[in-house]
């Protein structure tokens, strides 16, 4: 069996404190900061165990996974595990990279979101050269806010052209035909996350070949649906997986929409969906994109953060 896991511990706390996200600066305490560290010690122990499956894992923390040990300690074990075709993390870069000296470079790889106004652009900018010359796989990306187009602009101009600039539409924003063009202009596929997908009864990967799981080890279909599929230690879940259709009005998160059969974009990243990477055809835009348009009457979907 081929499986994709995505995982999001207990987790809550960020050390930036951008206005768009309702985790920002937020701290756990010491008692959660340890529980967080000993469900992610059980995840990692339990995915190296397994030896009859061949295992994606996505960590989709709340806060900021690499400012500490245990998730930098996890992406480098998982990294060596055979059975690990990919492990990957969401992340501002805030942390130091050389400890991704230690990881395998053909499994581990980051998706990374610049903060305009929460970190230096030029370290930013710096630490996105160390992965590049440290042979680490990673695509970079920004909320598509209208005051950060300057600096997107900026970061697309200093990237290297092989290194991948995704742009989040903003939560609740509408963009007009002119804005979304020109953030089209830096993100060739900014047009999928431009409008939220219509997803109701529509075929999809999650609960089949990929699943959420939290820090109790509760499997669910995806971030986005609550129902619980069974817990991923007494093998529960198992016996749950099978094809379903998608019981939501809407996706609007990249992480939920990728995995929707009737957009392709598990050709668009084929090789790199949870890291965020296109393959080359894709980035240079040579991909049929979504029609535009407004959400139905009465569609609702919860707010949640798209990293």
């Amino acid at each position: 069996m081929d499986l994709t896991l995505l995982y999001r511990g207990p987790l809550a706390s960020c050390d930036y404190d951008c206005p768009y996200c309702p985790f920002a600066k937020r701290r756990d305490t010491p008692a959660q900061l340890r529980a967080d560290r000993a469900a992610l010690e059980r995840f990692t122990a339990w995915v190296g165990a397994q030896r009859g499956d061949r295992i994606s894992v996505l960590f989709t923390p709340w806060g900021e996974g690499l400012v500490r040990s245990w998730y930098r300690r996890a992406l480098v074990t998982l990294s060596h595990e055979p059975q690990v075709s990919r492990v990957a993390i969401q992340t501002n870069l805030s942390c130091r990279t050389e400890w991704l000296g230690d990881a395998d470079r053909d499994t581990v790889a980051l998706w990374c979101t610049y903060h305009p106004g929460q970190t230096p652009y030029r370290r930013f900018l710096e630490k996105t050269g160390q992965l590049t010359e440290a042979g680490i796989r990673f695509s970079v990306g920004m909320v598509g806010l209208p005051e950060h187009l300057d600096s997107a602009r900026r970061l697309r101009a200093d990237l290297p052209g092989d290194i991948y600039l995704w742009i989040n539409a903003a939560e609740g924003h509408t963009y007009t035909d002119s804005a979304a063009a020109e953030w089209t202009a830096l993100d060739p596929l900014f047009g999928f996350s431009r409008d939220p997908h219509r997803s109701l009864g529509r075929a999809c990967r999650t609960g089949d070949t990929v699943v959420s799981v939290d820090g109790d080890g509760t499997v669910r279909r995806c971030h986005f649906v609550p129902e619980p599929l069974g817990n991923l230690y007494d093998g529960s879940y198992r016996d749950a997986l099978r094809p379903r259709p998608c019981s939501r009005a809407l996706c609007d998160c990249h992480i939920g929409y990728v995995h929707l059969e009737n957009l392709p974009l598990y050709d668009v990243f084929a090789g790199g969906v949870l890291e965020r990477i296109p393959t080359d055809t894709a980035r240079r835009g040579a991909v049929e994109l979504p029609t535009p348009g407004l959400p139905a009457p009465g569609d609702a979907f919860p707010p949640a953060p798209c990293r």
